[in-house]
């Protein structure tokens, strides 16, 4: 499935493959990015995602294929208009914050008044102020990743890529995290995001693309994949006792909790109306119905979903072990 996407892509692979030896990283991998979106780029470990992520930063090359940025092909000149926070992070662990932070954003192009007015701007967004004269070194995980996230978007670049920004963040700092970045998406910035947070996707992603084994395995909006892989069933709580023999009906799970309360989870058959079941169970002699609703599947249920389908079925067998 690749839905035609509702924006112009900022950035488009088209049938890159690379190879590292006798290991194919990318297998004829092609996606496009829409602008002002975020988008997931998801996968397991090894699926790929750091190699395509290499690629469009110019850290390597594909072998063959190739990526547009704008709709020109990727060249040294579009660097400055791309922002990285990779994985492993790379900062200079005797320099202080502020000089570091300024030696980067001089790198991008940027005066050093300016790169003073912008650092300003963002220690104090991040509540790090007066951390300028702090040694690297000296300060914790999570705030050596706002200063690397801070150093990666110092330029106002028109694309970000985000490599696990959420590693080493406590909730509070993680959700001042999240805030800034949809912050820069409403400011016109198009950020891939990738990570195995499959709660930060849900919450955050406009489109993702999923990678295992080489290949792009689904892609298109958050909305449009969860309804394809809705499955008809509904999610029933209520008060009685609940007995459901119906050929219609499938009843998937059922639990009785206290005070003559129930729980069930119930899948229609073809044909079959959500009206249809919740005529059934309010009839003579049925239940009370507290709380009706679909069972629409989580990014993270369809992302083990697609990768299981897509792996041998040796492995599959290894991990349900």
């Amino acid at each position: 499935m690749t839905p035609s996407p509702t924006k112009t892509p900022i950035l488009e692979a088209v049938h890159v493959r690379k190879q590292y030896a006798n290991h194919t990283a990318l297998e004829d991998l092609s996606l496009a990015i829409p602008e002002g979106s975020i988008f997931g780029l998801l996968g397991p470990n090894g699926a790929g995602k750091t190699s395509l992520i290499r690629i469009i930063t110019q850290i390597t090359g594909a072998d063959s294929g190739e990526v547009r940025f704008r709709g020109q092909r990727l060249s040294p000149s579009h660097i400055g208009q791309i922002g990285y926070l990779p994985e492993e992070r790379g900062l200079y662990k005797k320099m202080k914050v502020g000089e570091q932070l300024i030696y980067l954003a001089q790198l991008r192009g940027l005066s050093r008044a300016e790169a003073v007015r912008r650092i300003k701007s963002w220690l104090d967004r991040f509540e790090m102020q007066g951390w300028t004269d702090k040694n690297v070194e000296d300060l914790s995980k999570g705030m050596q990743q706002k200063v690397q996230f801070v150093a990666s978007v110092l330029h106002e670049p028109s694309l970000i890529i985000l490599d696990e920004p959420f590693s080493g963040f406590d909730p509070i700092n993680a959700n001042l995290l999240k805030d800034e970045i949809l912050r820069l998406k409403s400011e016109g910035a198009t950020i891939i995001f990738s990570t195995h947070r499959m709660e930060s996707v849900e919450e955050m992603c406009d489109h993702i693309a999923l990678i295992n084994r080489a290949r792009k395995v689904l892609d298109g909006p958050v909305s449009v994949i969860r309804n394809e892989f809705k499955t008809n069933t509904y999610e029933i709580e209520g008060q009685g006792r609940l007995v459901l023999l119906h050929p219609d009906f499938e009843v998937l799970e059922q639990r009785e909790r206290e005070n003559d309360h129930f729980y069930a989870r119930v899948q229609l058959h073809a044909g079959t109306s959500p009206n249809d079941l919740l005529r059934y169970l309010i009839g003579p002699g049925q239940v009370q119905v507290d709380a009706f609703r679909e069972k629409i599947p989580s990014i993270n249920e369809i992302f083990i979903r697609r990768v299981k389908e897509t792996m041998p079925e040796t492995l599959v067998e290894e991990m349900s072990r």
